[in-house]
């Protein structure tokens, strides 16, 4: 109690001028935990949370009980393991291109990657439409063009999959690979003046020195993304299908399908199960994976 005294004393203008954020963590994302008992109340607008009736878990029949259940839980998790997956390592082959790009070039092409980052997913929906429209989308143009048939792409599922993967990449490899190159930028240069003197070209340096010292920032990143495995991403599995319902079997996830269904029933109680579902569940992933990467290597784990 006293040295945690002492490094109290010692570091009280730091931890002053944390309180605002230590606040506004409390009030954002703890406080409103208290509305987790949604979750297992027949909840009544006019009676509010306390004053709702208990009814225990009869809000996540909602889910389980489901014709779709099995669907849209496999989709989801087969869509974010790809996007985390595929992403990271993408992520990680634009990160070591940026490093070896020099100057104000470096700078116009982070500029065009992270741009898309900014986009809502409305707006990429657009975009989208404007490729896959089977009347005049550039796509069917270039197909075409190539003497082969048009495709209704919003009619057939089959493509889907091929289609939100290489779009989530899209909007999200910006972000992602800035965040590695920030990460390479991190490493010390006199591994790589070292290697030089040995005779290692940049392929080497990139494989023996680069890959390995990012390791810590990939396994805590791939351990964080293990929490939103069961959180669909709505925008991209809502916006970029138009909703078309002859594609729910291959593009709806667990968020778009409660969305629909809560937009008839618009019962609290049912979404907050949901919600609280894929919490615990992400939250249990996320344990699982830190503790497989403490097993393999500790300094790269998270706790």
């Amino acid at each position: 109690m006293k040295q945690e005294w002492k490094l109290f004393r010692k570091n009280g203008a730091l931890f002053t001028l944390s309180l605002p954020g230590i606040l506004y963590l409390f009030v954002i994302a703890y406080l409103p935990m208290a509305g987790i008992i949604v979750a297992f109340k027949d909840y009544r607008y006019d009676l509010g949370i306390f004053g709702s009736r208990w009814i225990g878990f009869k809000n996540f029949e909602f889910l389980f009980v489901s014709e779709s259940a099995f669907v849209i839980t496999r989709n989801t998790v087969l869509y974010n393991l790809g996007y985390m997956l595929i992403g990271t390592a993408a992520s990680l082959a634009v990160a070591l291109l940026l490093n070896e790009i020099a100057g104000r070039l470096s700078r116009f092409y982070q500029t065009v990657m992270f741009l898309p980052h900014f986009l809502s997913w409305v707006v990429v929906g657009y975009i989208a439409y404007a490729f896959l429209d089977a009347q005049s989308g550039f796509a069917n143009q270039a197909l075409q063009a190539l003497g082969l048939p048009p495709v209704d792409w919003y009619f057939d599922s089959r493509y889907w999959p091929y289609i939100l993967n290489p779009v989530h990449l899209w909007k999200s490899i910006g972000f992602s690979a800035l965040v590695y190159y920030a990460g390479i930028l991190g490493i010390d240069p006199d591994y790589y003046e070292a290697a030089r003197i040995d005779g290692a070209n940049r392929l080497q340096m990139a494989l023996r020195i680069t890959l390995p010292m990012l390791l810590p920032l990939v396994s805590i990143l791939l351990i964080v993304s293990t929490g939103h495995m069961f959180r669909g991403d709505f925008g991209l599995h809502y916006f970029i299908p138009n909703n078309s319902g002859l594609l729910y079997g291959a593009t709806d996830v667990i968020d778009t399908y409660v969305y629909r269904a809560l937009r008839v029933i618009g019962d609290f109680g049912m979404s907050s199960a949901v919600g609280l579902y894929q919490s615990i569940v992400g939250l249990g992933l996320v344990l699982a994976a830190n503790y497989t990467v403490r097993k393999l290597n500790p300094d790269n784990s998270l706790w």
